[in-house]
């Protein structure tokens, strides 16, 4: 385990997760969120397992994550979905691991989370583009598991904007409904119009994973250097690190990839720890920390922890 960066606010490290867990202090991490790589039937160049073998591997990091949480923390986890071999069913790993970490790592289950990605490219293409008995994948399951019955948690702090018929309603006030006991059983109250500053988001998350033109990616391109493969959208991480923590607290991504977690979490001044097995891809994360115009910089640095050295960047972007 290497330390290869730090800003302000983190550090990012080289090597297994396992080992840095073992060596973070207990209920210290009041959030641990990360995008493992997925149990997928194809071998993909980042590194994946599937089926059981996936599972266990998988819960051998779960055990680790339990003792550092926080008592109100919470590990957000986010799991493609999969088809088994040579059919058109679906895999259940996702759910069996929902399973094994409540009923055998001892884990809550929060709340279930779908994040959909709109500009997801259909797969797979055996049933989905040649066969076409099957729509395109588009949904991934995010697991919000807690160490406790009542974690860390706050809707307000990620309020999404009034659709336009509650923009009416408030602006109308009494105009658009009857306060009145509804046959679902809903009490919907003469206060039911107040503007509180946005609706409350429901679990089904509608973001795009299309960036293109990041800082990280211009300077990749600038480097000659491969951006990471299988980057999650920033706002994913910022939704729940804006939900489950405040400033000061401390974020953990122990499959950091290109590093979106930390640096997210660093403009949400959050402390933050990541950690990535792959050398060449924690370099290249450095690269979220640097302007876009600052090529040679960039070069530098990465360099530098290719060579094995520490890089301290307190100039942020």
């Amino acid at each position: 385990m290497k330390l290869a960066y730090e800003t302000k606010l983190g550090k990012s490290y080289i090597g297994d997760s396992r080992e840095l867990l073992k060596n973070i202090p207990e209920n210290s991490v009041n959030l641990v969120v990360t995008s493992p790589p997925f149990a997928l039937l194809r071998q993909k160049e980042y590194g994946n397992k599937n089926g059981e073998a996936y599972i266990e591997w998988l819960s051998e990091f779960a055990k680790l994550v339990k003792p550092i949480l926080t008592e109100d923390g919470s590990f957000v986890l986010d799991l493609g979905g999969a088809y088994k071999r040579g059919a058109p069913v679906r895999s259940l790993y996702n759910y069996k691991i929902l399973i094994n970490f409540c009923e055998d790592l001892g884990y809550n289950l929060a709340e279930e989370f779908f994040w959909n990605n709109p500009s997801k490219l259909p797969s797979p293409i055996e049933w989905v583009n040649k066969r076409k008995i099957r729509v395109k994948d588009s949904v991934d399951t995010v697991w919000w598991f807690s160490k406790s019955d009542f974690p860390k948690a706050d809707n307000r702090n990620v309020l999404v904007p009034y659709s336009d018929r509650m923009k009416k309603l408030l602006k109308s006030h009494k105009h658009f409904y009857d306060p009145a006991l509804r046959p679902s059983g809903h009490d919907i109250s003469s206060g039911f119009n107040k503007d509180n500053g946005g609706a409350i988001p429901s679990n089904l998350l509608n973001i795009p994973n299309s960036e293109s033109n990041s800082s990280y990616l211009h300077l990749t391109r600038n480097l000659k250097i491969k951006a990471h493969p299988a980057r999650f959208p920033q706002r994913l991480p910022a939704f729940f690190i804006k939900y489950l923590t405040d400033p000061g607290d401390t974020v953990l991504d122990i499959f950091a990839g290109s590093n979106t977690t930390g640096m997210v979490a660093e403009n949400l001044e959050r402390n933050w720890i990541s950690c990535e097995l792959d050398k060449q891809y924690v370099a290249g994360s450095v690269l979220r920390f640097v302007d876009s115009n600052e090529v040679e910089v960039a070069q530098k640095y990465y360099n530098d922890i290719l060579g094995g050295k520490n890089i301290q960047i307190f100039n942020l972007v």
